[in-house]
């Protein structure tokens, strides 16, 4: 008994532990930690506050008034098979993958929240929805860090490919957990078992159940996706900044430089260039450092450099994992299988890229000539041309994603009743 509770005891003495060293670095170098604050700050206002902002009120709104219901009954034929997911986590799919992280956490705890998910469905979902968004990935990867458009088919295709084929993998895990009914994905009991009926009469019955039960006026619903959706901007924000501080506080220490050093040493057993160091020990920690850093070692060579980027991406810095974290500590969620899908996911895009660049480079300077990013310096756009660029880009991936989803659950529920 005694043991337990000294070991119960030394966590929270290591964490203030940590704290208290860091606020005596950050006394002792103030600089440091104003222009590392100041980064952060400017990366949260003129990227992510722009692009994640109309998604998160968007996808609120979208909760309230059912249409995710109603999606939900259209795509469960594939999605259940598929991922182990019901139909509902279709609609995570399609915007954690538009909008990129961490929508697909904040939906999928939202879904948990309302109960219409198991935990373990959840775990599943938030593991391969957690994705870069394809502005960041093609406007700022490709075009601004590489000045090369045409790297973005090889990103997209290593990193979206392979974050789906985790979302197979992760339908294996918790393989003896129960699943959720099909009518427990609407708040109508029952409506996934209308029987008789066709799946678009039945996920309209589903939206107008879901609507019915929410019940709040249109500017209620509006006024709480704001409210919500700022709080969590505010979170992301402060991560941002938490970890460009840290960053900045353990290079001006010397254990950031040691790292590197060691990292380079690694690459170097392997045949790889120590130059790619600065772009893994970055993207350790934040996606958009990493990947900059990937697109400045040129003489790493192209291929290395996507490589790199294409793990960078996928891994997601702990900033993004601290963002997931903060979100799935709102419901029962745990943090462990989301780490374990971080991994496959980043090694599996890596091999991606590094097979698929020999084979895509001859299509660089056509996919160049056809993206709308001609002209632009290697600064990034203006925050609303982001925004704008991002919910564009955005919602036509989504769109196409659930068109594509709707025919296949279409061609299955017709298959399905021609067979009775």
């Amino acid at each position: 008994m005694k043991r337990r509770t000294s070991r119960s005891y030394l966590a929270p003495l290591l964490i203030a532990g940590v704290c208290g060293l860091f606020l005596i670095l950050m006394a002792a170098h103030p600089s440091t930690v104003l222009d590392a604050a100041t980064r952060g700050l400017s990366i949260w206002w003129d990227v992510l506050f722009p692009s994640l902002l109309p998604f998160f009120i968007i996808s609120e709104a979208l909760l309230g008034f059912g249409i995710v219901h109603f999606i939900g009954t259209l795509l469960d034929p594939v999605m259940r098979p598929l991922f182990r997911i019901p139909g509902i986590g279709g609609f995570v799919v399609a915007m954690g993958y538009a909008s990129g992280y961490p929508v697909g956490a904040k939906l999928t705890t939202r879904l948990r929240i309302q109960n219409l998910i198991t935990r373990e469905e959840g775990e599943r979902l938030v593991a391969f929805t957690t994705s870069s968004d394809p502005i960041f990935l093609i406007g700022a990867v490709a075009v601004s860090f590489f000045g090369n458009a045409g790297l973005a088919l090889t990103l997209a295709l290593a990193h979206y490919g392979s974050g789906l084929l985790v979302g197979i993998v992760m339908r294996f895990y918790a393989p003896h957990a129960p699943l959720t009914p099909m009518d427990n994905t609407s708040p109508a009991k029952g409506v996934g078992n209308i029987k008789g009926t066709f799946i678009f009469r039945r996920a309209f019955h589903a939206m107008h159940e879901a609507r019915k039960q929410d019940g709040r006026p249109l500017g209620t619903l509006l006024k709480e996706a704001v409210d919500s959706s700022l709080k969590l901007m505010i979170v992301v924000g402060g991560l941002v900044v938490f970890f460009s501080v840290v960053m900045d506080l353990l290079a001006v220490i010397g254990i950031m430089p040691f790292w590197e050093h060691l990292l380079q040493l690694l690459l170097q057993t392997f045949h790889l260039s120590p130059d790619l160091a600065p772009a893994f020990t970055g993207g350790l920690f934040e996606v958009t450092l990493g990947a900059k850093s990937a697109g400045a070692a040129v003489s790493a060579g192209t291929h290395a450099q996507v490589v790199a980027a294409a793990w960078v991406l996928s891994w997601a810095g702990l900033s993004v994992h601290a963002q997931i974290a903060s979100i799935m500590n709102q419901s029962d969620l745990r943090y462990m299988p989301f780490l374990f899908a971080r991994l496959v996911h980043s090694v599996g895009a890596a091999v991606a890229a590094y097979w698929l660049y020999p084979l895509l480079m001859r299509l660089e300077p056509q996919l160049s000539a056809w993206l709308p990013y001609q002209g632009h310096s290697a600064a990034w756009m203006s925050p609303w041309e982001t925004a704008w660029s991002s919910m564009r880009v955005g919602l036509v991936l989504a769109a196409l994603f659930f068109i594509l989803m709707c025919l296949i659950s279409f061609l299955i529920e017709t298959m399905r009743l021609n067979r009775r």
